[in-house]
């Protein structure tokens, strides 16, 4: 296929020629992929300032996007790639073997690192969905900062570079500029334009930015950062955000409030003192059994009510045989959703493999599971279908956003209509709030968790 790109994909071509450390901080379907290696093409074929080449990606994308595109394209095809994947001996040869582009999962960095030590032969690096080394105390952010001044060239790519937050771009433009624009030291960048925010038991729960600070960070790195927004540059059908709401029948809603205040019951009477650790698990707990199921200590499966699954069912039988992507959030809510489905005549399948995408893609899988933090990036599953339906709430917006990305992108043709499987009265209705406020949802969380507690310890005292 003959690339010809759209005017952004020239501006951000050339901006990777250009300058030698860049963001490229575009929305989902954009095109960062095919923009990146024409870049790369003509950095290593036309102008020579580039000689071998390694792609940073989540494991799924390592393991098929990257290739796929660049043999989608008759420019690109000439680019030889060398998956570093598999087994320390896998990776072993396939970094000895002559390519352009080493791709490698970004698990393996620290090992990468380790591996070359002072003798890092990549003089550019692509750190595909950079947001995933947004954490200075990570590792593999501290691998891939020790060898900086090995490299001479970075492209950073990803839709949703603060997350969480400004905090999170801290991390990232250090490994463009080795500090120069945000600060040497995260500590120093936190005092300069943060706050403290939330705190208990001498504790500080998290930050938050000073008055004009986001005008400040965006001002400092918009030499070396270029955001786009997908509205701002794609005619994509829209999108429709279907709530269906689930209601727990007697037996299902006398569990779900015994479960919720006994472990309400054990918390610290200050709320206040409530932990973030504590507070999760008590949410985890609580969405496992709206969705149906429990956990105990070791690991076992108890299933509690079907009120959920049989929703699902209706939604699947409703779709009238159309295409669904469905996202689960625990391993026991797939097993359900296998067995629920196993006695119909629907073709499903697990998202696996590069396989499982491209079948998806041609028509020949009609329910596709899939668990937001494998599926979350990079992924194309825009020609299988158009359906999407959350099982399981999540509330990490990133991932939440990313997985509703993989139908909703360049190439979509119908209207993506996004299903939530609600269950009424629960932690799913908080959830499904922190998403639709879509800023600070961490926060949204926790603060109607504490909400939901006070009442029922007052309730306890009548």
């Amino acid at each position: 296929m003959k690339f010809e790109p759209h005017e952004y994909q020239k501006f951000c071509i050339q901006k990777i020629i250009d300058t030698k450390k860049v963001g490229i901080w575009q929305d989902m379907g954009l095109g960062k992929t095919v923009t990146t290696l024409t870049a790369i093409k003509e950095l290593k074929y036309n102008r020579f300032e580039v000689r071998k080449v390694l792609v940073i990606a989540p494991k799924k994308v390592a393991e098929g996007t990257w290739t796929k595109e660049k043999d989608k394209w008759e420019h690109t095809k000439v680019l030889r790639v060398s998956p570093v994947l598999g087994s320390a001996a896998k990776r072993i040869r396939a970094l000895n073997t002559p390519a352009d582009l080493y791709i490698t999962n970004r698990e393996n960095v620290v090992w990468l690192v380790d591996y070359y030590r002072n003798s890092w032969p990549f003089d550019m690096v692509v750190v595909d969905e950079s947001s995933s080394f947004k954490s200075h105390k990570a590792k593999r952010f501290k691998a891939l900062a020790s060898v900086g001044s090995h490299i001479d060239r970075m492209v950073e790519l990803t839709g949703t570079p603060s997350p969480n937050g400004l905090n999170d771009l801290w991390a990232q433009v250090f490994l463009l500029d080795g500090g120069e624009r945000l600060g040497k030291r995260y500590t120093h960048f936190r005092e300069q334009y943060f706050d403290p925010g939330d705190r208990g038991n001498n504790v500080i729960y998290n930050y938050k930015p000073k008055q004009g600070s986001e005008d400040s960070i965006l001002s400092k790195i918009a030499d070396i950062c270029i955001s786009m927004k997908a509205e701002d540059y794609l005619q994509l059908p829209e999108v429709i955000y279907h709530k269906v709401p689930v209601i727990l029948d007697g037996k299902a809603e006398k569990a779900y409030r015994e479960l919720e205040r006994e472990m309400v019951l054990e918390l610290p009477e200050d709320e206040e003192e409530i932990s973030v650790t504590s507070a999760a698990a008590l949410s985890n707990k609580l969405l496992q059994l709206g969705n149906g199921a429990l956990y105990d200590e070791d690991r076992k499966v108890h299933e509690v009510h079907g009120c959920k699954i049989e929703a699902f069912l209706e939604l699947i039988e409703s779709l009238q045989g159309k295409p669904a992507l469905v996202f689960y959030n625990y391993q026991h809510d797939k097993d359900r959703i296998l067995k629920a489905l196993e006695k119909s005549k629907l073709r499903i399948r697990e998202l696996k493999t590069v396989q499982d995408q491209d079948d998806w893609n041609a028509g020949e899988i009609d329910v596709l599971l899939a668990h937001p933090a494998s599926a979350a990036y990079g992924l194309n599953l825009q020609q299988g279908g158009n359906h999407v339906i959350w099982f399981g709430l999540t509330w990490n917006y990133e991932l939440y956003t990313q997985a509703n990305k993989r139908l909703h992108r360049q190439g979509q043709t119908e209207r993506v209509i996004i299903h939530h499987l609600v269950c009424e009265g629960t932690r799913d209705e908080d959830v499904m709030q922190a998403l639709e406020r879509k800023d600070d949802v961490q926060n949204w969380v926790m603060q109607s968790l504490k909400a939901r507690i006070k009442k029922i310890k007052e309730d306890a005292k009548k």
